[in-house]
């Protein structure tokens, strides 16, 4: 398998409340980078890249520690791309394109979805790539998890059919002691803050006094946690598709904003899936769909199919519903659940979905394990999680508790090394956040949440659009061109915008 070609597997893994912030920053705020950095990275050809590969794309390795708490102990290697800023008269400097996840790579992305940037953009920019630590080509890991639980009906925790969760807290145990015996030292030392600590240890090995970015889904809590810890190492900082913030549960918001999430797009598959003409089209009206959706995720609860060569070999209500989570992500996926959804009212399943190769899957788990349990503490009592599974049920019955339910992480056997990094407004104003109106899995309530921690650092760009990944990939033209604008000029918003 081709870097490429894994960088494109780990990626298919109401309107805001506005107020006025600061004026514009300015392209004159940070000077420009000369124009060839210092650095002390050997850049050469990409090995493994595929026919995909820009030829202008360089890669090179750098060593960093594995535990920052002991700077002279064991390091541990990131595998690093670029392509140089296509105008060097006109270069600004370093443009990290940090990836979601966690399991996520850019390694790829220079000659990916940086290739989509306007050319005001990556003529001033050298577009960086990386994947990082515990993701391979960069020193990995791997928890040498059991097949079944490699299935995304397993890695989402989600309960049984009566609400119980014996068996998920089971299945957390066994995932959790598969980690703790297979996944070697380095997965312990897989967070956000040490993400950030490399990053800057990138920079530094690129020469740059500043950098700028373009976070991702996850990437934007990276990003963020970076901006936190290293103020006065930023230059223009893009934060798309938001995580909240929220110290004291990180991860565990992220999983629960799944609720809300299928709440805003739903209704959007919905009128797609009812519109007239549409050849899988599931229903007369938009206001069938649900109800159908939820009768026949407890008819497969009840009576499963057989599905081979699926994981698992049935196709069952979680599976439905799973694959409504996944199709929600973006409008293009949206056939694949309601071509589901007719063969399974027809008793049929389609062909089984291809899979990723197992190696990658079991070192984006353990990546993701890693990541998500590391960075705070997971309750450990069931009763805590029965409670707000029942909770999330009763509202939300599409996602039937699973954001709320336990994942691995409520039996991790490690304590956090340090506590997460509180997001806050103290530091320079050079953030700018686009968010689409409709995205299931980083929705807009809490990337509120995020544009109110920054406070007057950050300006917003809500956008009335639907899927996950605004910029340049499911947002609108008015949201692309005020990014590019930013990215190119310094120049932003006076105050937080919608983009109908």
């Amino acid at each position: 398998m081709t870097q490429t070609t894994r960088d494109a597997v780990l990626t298919a893994v109401p309107a805001a409340l506005l107020v006025a912030l600061l004026p514009p920053l300015t392209a004159s705020a940070v000077p420009a980078a000369p124009a060839t950095a210092v650095s002390s990275l050997s850049w050469g050809p990409c090995e493994g890249m595929g026919t995909g590969s820009d030829p202008r794309q360089q890669c090179a390795t750098l060593r960093v520690p594995m535990d920052y708490a002991d700077p002279r102990g064991p390091e541990i290697s990131l595998a690093l791309s670029r392509i140089p800023a296509e105008n060097p008269k006109a270069r600004r400097g370093a443009l990290f394109l940090i990836p979601g996840g966690p399991g996520g790579s850019s390694l790829s992305a220079p000659s990916g979805k940086g290739q989509k940037l306007p050319r005001e953009v990556r003529d001033r920019y050298d577009l960086i790539g990386f994947a990082p630590r515990g993701l391979a080509p960069s020193t990995a890991v791997d928890c040498g998890l059991e097949h079944g639980d490699l299935a995304a009906s397993k890695l989402r925790p989600w309960p049984a059919p009566d609400g119980t969760i014996d068996a998920n807290m089971a299945t957390a145990q066994r995932m959790a002691d598969a980690c703790a015996r297979n996944g070697g030292e380095l997965i312990r030392h897989l967070s956000t803050a040490n993400n950030a600590r490399d990053l800057d240890r990138v920079r530094a090995a690129l020469g740059e006094r500043r950098i700028s970015a373009w976070g991702v889904s996850y990437g934007t809590y990276v990003g963020a946690v970076y901006r936190q810890m290293f103020p006065h190492r930023t230059d223009r900082i893009v934060l798309d598709s938001n995580d909240d913030p929220d110290p004291a549960r990180v991860a565990r918001a992220w999983l629960a904003g799944h609720e809300q999430g299928v709440e805003d797009t739903f209704p959007h598959f919905a009128a797609w899936a009812s519109a007239p003409g549409n050849p899988d089209r599931v229903a007369e009206t938009a206001a069938e769909v649900r109800p159908m959706l939820l009768r026949l995720a407890a008819r497969l609860d009840r009576e499963p199919i057989p599905w081979p060569g699926a994981n698992p070999e049935e196709l069952n209500g979680d599976v439905l519903r799973q694959t409504m989570l996944d199709s929600l992500y973006r409008p293009s996926r949206y056939p694949a659940l309601a071509q589901l959804m007719l063969a399974a009212q027809a008793g049929t399943v389609p062909p089984a979905p291809a899979s990723p190769p197992e190696p990658v899957l079991q070192n984006v788990a353990a990546v993701g394990a890693g990541t998500l349990c590391n960075d705070v503490a997971w309750p450990k009592s069931p009763a805590a999680y029965e409670k707000d599974v029942a909770e999330s049920r009763a509202k939300y019955p599409l996602t039937a508790g699973m954001p709320r339910n336990a994942m691995l992480c409520a039996a991790w056997p490690y304590p956090p090394r340090e506590a997460p990094v509180r997001i806050t407004d103290r530091g320079p104003s050079n953030v700018l956040l686009v968010q689409n109106e409709r995205d299931v899995a980083t929705p807009l309530s809490g990337a509120l949440k995020l544009r109110e921690a920054l406070g007057r650092r950050a300006v917003m760009v809500t956008v009335n659009s639907t899927g996950h990944d605004a910029y340049l990939a499911h947002g609108n033209e008015c949201g692309d061109r005020t990014v590019s604008r930013f990215l190119a000029t310094g120049e932003r918003p006076a105050r937080d915008v919608y983009c109908r």
